[in-house]
């Protein structure tokens, strides 16, 4: 379709875009998915930044690898939101929160559910989202979890060697019960894939209930302190490599983080903390209802005349015996 000198495979420049992995986008090209220039794509197929590709009918932007900036976000999710782009049901979602870019967009590193809070990533680079998803990498997190229930030795044992759930096998790599008693406990554990709802599940399987769930840890990229919920800041160029470099990605060479001293940092994260307010205040305010209309006033009698005593009207019943005179 193009010189091979200007162009890339086709599911490369998909995966770049975020739409999926490449042999999910391998799938979707053989399945007649997607469109180069107006015509059905194929495996094989190269093609350059200037074309116009489609996936099921909507157009995807295109990017070089030298043309685009691998940009990572700490976000900072609160409880109560949930990980799509749009929501049927109104719910908040994460993205709301995220700054606008030109020329890109934000693709989420994994999920978190609507009741998990904590580190959440993202990127805008679709290869690097895919590759620390994949379990092959082994990219760990770290969860802070309180769990109800009575948990004793065998219990924790079993999360260790591993629990069957629906989806499979699956077990905690490390787990650790901070100090304390009762029957509300904490734990850390780790885990090095991102099946949905994992963690809770696999508590579940005996018999606990999970009744707070905090990722603090993805890699070794701990959830910053100073980042209020609702919150994000953007990573600098080593922390971005340091993520590249465990999914076996080259280094990135450019970044859009300015420097800042600790007045700059200080009057940033205050303007941060009072979006955040904002936000969270515009989401609890309750639309306005339109008035409802008033109702038509009602006819007024007219006044009695001047100097003469008030008297009813007559009716035009007979009068009752009561009132006969």
């Amino acid at each position: 379709m193009s010189d091979k000198t200007s162009s890339e495979k086709l599911q490369k420049v998909l995966a770049r875009a975020g739409i999926g992995s490449r042999r999910e986008m391998e799938d979707w090209i053989s399945n007649g998915r997607v469109t180069v220039d107006g015509k059905p794509a194929t495996l094989g197929d190269r093609v350059s930044t200037t074309q116009a590709v489609r996936v099921d009918g909507h157009p995807v932007q295109l990017a070089s690898e030298e043309q685009q900036i691998c940009r990572v976000l700490a976000y900072h999710k609160p409880e109560g939101e949930i990980c799509s782009r749009t929501d049927p049901e109104g719910r908040p979602t994460v993205f709301s929160r995220l700054p606008n870019i030109k020329g890109a967009r934000w693709i989420a590193i994994g999920r978190l559910d609507i009741n998990t809070s904590g580190l959440l990533l993202f990127t805008t680079d679709g290869e690097l989202a895919n590759r620390l998803m994949h379990p092959k990498f082994e990219v760990e997190r770290e969860y802070a979890v309180r769990v109800f229930g009575d948990i004793n030795d065998a219990m924790i044992q079993r999360l260790r060697t591993g629990v069957e759930l629906e989806d499979g096998k699956a077990n905690f790599k490390k787990i650790k019960a901070l100090p304390g008693e009762g029957i509300n406990r904490w734990f850390h554990v780790v885990l090095t894939e991102g099946r949905n709802r994992e963690v809770r599940r696999m508590w579940e399987s005996q018999g606990a209930v999970v009744s707070r769930l905090i990722r603090v840890r993805y890699g070794d990229l701990l959830l910053p302190k100073h980042i209020p919920a609702g919150g994000y800041a953007e990573y600098p160029l080593d922390e971005v490599n340091y993520l590249r470099k465990l999914v076996h990605l080259g280094p990135e060479q450019q970044t859009l983080v300015k420097s800042e001293d600790r007045t700059e940092r200080r009057r940033r994260l205050a303007s941060m903390k009072r979006a955040v307010r904002k936000h969270q205040i515009a989401e609890k305010t309750p639309a306005k209802k339109e008035p409802k209309p008033k109702p038509a006033a009602k006819p007024q009698r007219a006044p009695a005349s001047k100097g003469k005593s008030s008297q009813r009207q007559p009716t035009g019943k007979k009068p009752t015996r009561q009132g006969q005179s």
